[in-house]
């Protein structure tokens, strides 16, 4: 039998409360509101969370991503090897680039980068693997780290979704954003397990790279705002190169770093309702749950699930909408929205256009009970029947 609903169950919820608010009136007080000691203290902390050399913050990860992209080499006429099943921001950031994202299919279950069609997309052409943790699952970063170091092609990771979560890498857990390539990038919009309202994150091992990130996100200007702020003699700036306002305030960082200090806890919170999820979804015949390999720990960022191929998703999702379950459709294609019909792919993407047709996105929010798993599971299992 399922359980009656009382109030709507939102498909995301971020978790913001009064130590947010405290940390934001402290920075309003302080006269120092852009980017100053509270961005670089959430940097260090960040840094020091994954295991990171170097953090970067940035204004969201659109940005985070066209900087990485730029700081590896990407430029006019290149090529970056990506998946179209992602949120359009991903190919965006190759196009800012002045480049071509060249897509490849998608795993079943995973919704990740399938390694085995990776070297079929890299041309002379190619200076970039931009992969995807989709949904925070961590993709085969050992297979695809080992690929762009067999072609000597630098792994940027689009990992907008996966804070938090992590990588079994020879031999030991290590979170996503170390990072395991070349450079990871962040995103903190409201829809991400941690949020600082919006904002992003660039984390790398590479000095240099840090330093042209760093650079460019603020008009390449050669001196920053603190330097000069805190001079006791007169400094004028220089600005060397083109750059960019790709900055977070000190009112988003102070905000970020409660929401860091959060993490771990809205994790292991997330981790249990997919485990609920995972228990109950046996009800809804056809059903197919996502799938965690054995070497990656999810931060589930959001649990989405593939209905029969003889479901209408859109009848699906307008039921549970109708009886106050709120959800979302699977991850979008790049290749079928204009700007990138035409830009070339390895093979048809069937898995990927499988997966946004076919997908849908369930609730998953801060403390959600077992009944309202149930209750979400139970009318998932009565409109795929009634629908069949």
């Amino acid at each position: 039998m399922t359980p009656e609903l009382t109030e709507m169950i939102p498909v995301a919820r971020p978790v913001l409360g009064e130590p947010e608010v405290e940390a934001v009136r402290r920075v309003i007080l302080s006269g120092w509101v852009t980017q100053g000691p509270e961005v670089a203290a959430f940097e260090e902390e960040f840094a020091t969370f994954v295991g990171a050399a170097h953090a970067c913050a940035v204004s969201n990860c659109t940005t985070a991503l066209h900087l990485a992209l730029r700081a590896v080499g990407v430029g006019q006429w290149d090529e970056v090897v990506t998946v179209s099943h992602s949120f359009i921001a991903t190919a965006n950031a190759v196009h800012h680039c002045g480049a071509t994202p060249v897509f490849v299919d998608v795993e079943t279950g995973t919704w990740n980068m399938d390694p085995a069609l990776i070297e079929r997309a890299i041309t002379p052409r190619t200076r970039a693997i931009l992969c995807v943790h989709q949904l925070g699952m961590p993709c085969d970063l050992n297979r695809i780290v080992e690929i762009g170091d067999r072609h000597r092609l630098p792994i940027v990771e689009d990992a907008a979704c996966a804070t938090g979560s992590a990588i079994l890498w020879r031999g030991r857990w290590e979170r996503i954003g170390r990072p395991h390539g070349t450079i990871a990038c962040f995103s903190f919009h409201p829809r991400k397990v941690m949020t600082t309202g919006d904002g992003g994150m660039i984390t790398t091992g590479d000095p240099e790279l840090a330093r042209k990130v760093r650079l460019w996100r603020q008009h390449s200007m050669s001196v920053t705002d603190t330097v000069r702020h805190t001079a006791r003699d007169v400094v004028f700036e220089t600005y060397p190169e083109t750059g960019f306002n790709y900055r977070m305030t000190d009112l988003q960082a102070a905000v970020g770093r409660v929401q860091l200090s959060r993490l771990n806890d809205l994790v292991e919170d997330r981790r249990r309702t997919a485990g609920e999820y995972a228990l109950r979804l046996g009800a809804a015949a056809g059903v197919a749950p996502p799938v965690e390999p054995h070497w990656a720990r999810t931060n589930w960022q959001s649990y989405m699930v593939q209905l029969p191929p003889e479901v209408n998703q859109r009848d699906v999702m307008q039921f549970l909408l109708d009886r106050g379950i709120a959800t979302r459709r699977g991850v979008m294609n790049a290749h079928l929205e204009s700007p990138y019909r035409s830009a070339p792919r390895v093979g048809a993407l069937l898995q990927s256009e499988q997966a946004q047709q076919r997908g849908i996105i369930l609730p998953l929010v801060p403390g959600m009970t077992p009944a309202m798993v149930q209750t979400v599971c139970g009318n998932l299992a009565l409109a795929v029947r009634t629908r069949t």
